[in-house]
């Protein structure tokens, strides 16, 4: 375990960083911009130094800290190996919920010397999941009007269609030559060519010729036993 850098007990002081770390540390300012600006405006990106446990840099302020202000991160225990700590939860100043990750930052002999933090805020996206819950779920939705739909083949083709395609983990633009034609002995079983135009749009549907359904169609006429007279 490598600890965060303690504060000298005789006078109250921290080394400080090198010049080489100071170096590294600034290094990853341009890349805090980076991420704030393409996540803007929900997310801040703090960059702390852990020498002198103050915020060093930070974007978007969402926290409404400040360059200078203190961090906590003086007693954490980082693991040797560690570099993401994270996706974890937490609070904001107004008790919003936030969704933050943590990267380490090391110098060239593996010593922690940072911390770039990343702070998303999930109030934004916690209201538009409500309001598409409230608008998918509806009010007093009632089930399809039956003297509507009585007649509408179009809507027992796709009531028998979809169900079809879902059961065998199928998409309509993944069909075989062989996977449509038995759809369409499926379709011809279920009553789907009942309406006068009903072969034309399931050729649509199917991205067929016409004629091939008709074909299809044929062909399962013609393989029906016949009734005797």
């Amino acid at each position: 375990m490598v600890k965060a850098p303690k504060s000298t007990k005789a006078t109250g002081t921290r080394p400080g960083l090198t010049p080489a770390q100071r170096r590294l540390l600034a290094r990853t300012r341009p890349l805090a911009d980076g991420i704030a600006a393409l996540l803007f405006p929900f997310a801040e990106v703090v960059i702390h130094d852990l020498e002198s446990q103050t915020i060093v840099h930070i974007v978007n302020s969402l926290s409404r800290r400040e360059v200078g202000d203190a961090t906590a991160l003086d007693d954490i225990d980082f693991d040797a190996s560690e570099s993401v700590i994270g996706p974890y939860e937490k609070r904001n100043w107004d008790g919003s919920r936030m969704r933050a990750i943590s990267v380490l930052i090391r110098d060239d002999a593996g010593r922690p010397i940072g911390v770039a933090c990343v702070n998303l805020t999930m109030s934004a996206f916690e209201q538009a999941r409500q309001t598409l819950e409230l608008f998918v779920r509806g009010v007093q939705v009632a089930p399809q009007p039956e003297k509507l739909f009585r007649d509408d083949w179009q809507e027992r083709i796709l009531t028998f269609l979809h169900p079809w395609l879902a059961e065998r983990q199928l998409t309509l633009g993944s069909l075989t030559r062989e996977q449509k034609r038995d759809l369409v002995v499926a379709l011809h079983r279920h009553g789907a060519f009942q309406g006068r135009s009903a072969a034309d749009y399931v050729a649509r549907l199917l991205d067929m010729g016409r004629a091939t359904v008709f074909n299809h169609l044929k062909s399962i006429r013609g393989a029906s036993p016949r009734k005797r007279t």
